[in-house]
């Protein structure tokens, strides 16, 4: 969707990754979602707002802990965000669903996790990644960490409108360019990541 925004869906479940705000500077689009995870208290990011389905509202997830909401398993973990130019908790989001596990990085400033936040991250499928720096990972960070995690699939985020614009550029310089999409819309079943080991996924937004 653009920013950090992203809409996930399976069968009749949508979830929504860090909605923007009707109060941000940042372009916003209104979609119907079961589910919002919001990583940051920011208005570039909590716009729970624009992820109501009528008057039905979503259950909304702000912070760390365990969840399960229609069958999706979801754990947040507290990390740190410097976005904004001061320290909040930022929020780590893992979700299972259909056999995949995805795990959504935020605005996460540090390129150093706790140990027991890594361990968690074991036998990631999907991982989402900011890389525009300026209060989130710089893109080296960001790649460095994503190959730590050993992720099947790596979206990177947070760039182009947010931060360092030349961050995607820097990025897909640190991977290999044999192994990069760019797509309008990911389509993916688990038989789909057999093979994959860090394949480079570009979104374009779509706002």
């Amino acid at each position: 969707m653009g920013a950090e925004a992203f809409k996930i869906q399976f069968g009749d479940t949508v979830v929504a990754y860090n909605p923007v705000s009707k109060d941000s500077k940042l372009k916003s689009a209104s979609f119907g979602s079961d589910i919002v995870l919001t990583s940051l208290n920011h208005p570039d990011f909590n716009g729970k707002e624009n992820a109501a389905r009528g008057e039905k509202a979503p259950f909304v997830i702000s912070g760390p802990g365990e969840y399960e909401i229609k069958g999706v398993f979801i754990k947040g973990f507290s990390s740190e965000s410097k976005y904004g130019g001061e320290t909040k908790i930022n929020t780590i989001y893992t979700m299972s669903l259909e056999g995949m596990n995805l795990c959504f990085l935020g605005a996460l400033s540090s390129p150093e996790l706790p140990n027991e936040i890594v361990e968690e991250l074991e036998e990631i499928d999907v991982l989402f990644v900011p890389i525009g720096g300026e209060g989130v990972l710089t893109s080296s960070e960001a790649y460095k960490l994503s190959v730590e995690i050993e992720p099947k699939i790596i979206i990177p985020m947070h760039y182009g409108v947010i931060g360092d614009k030349n961050a995607l550029k820097t990025f897909l310089k640190e991977g290999s360019d044999d192994s990069t999409e760019t797509l309008d819309k990911l389509t993916i079943k688990k038989k789909d990541l057999e093979g994959k080991e860090g394949d480079i996924v570009i979104l374009n937004p779509t706002v």
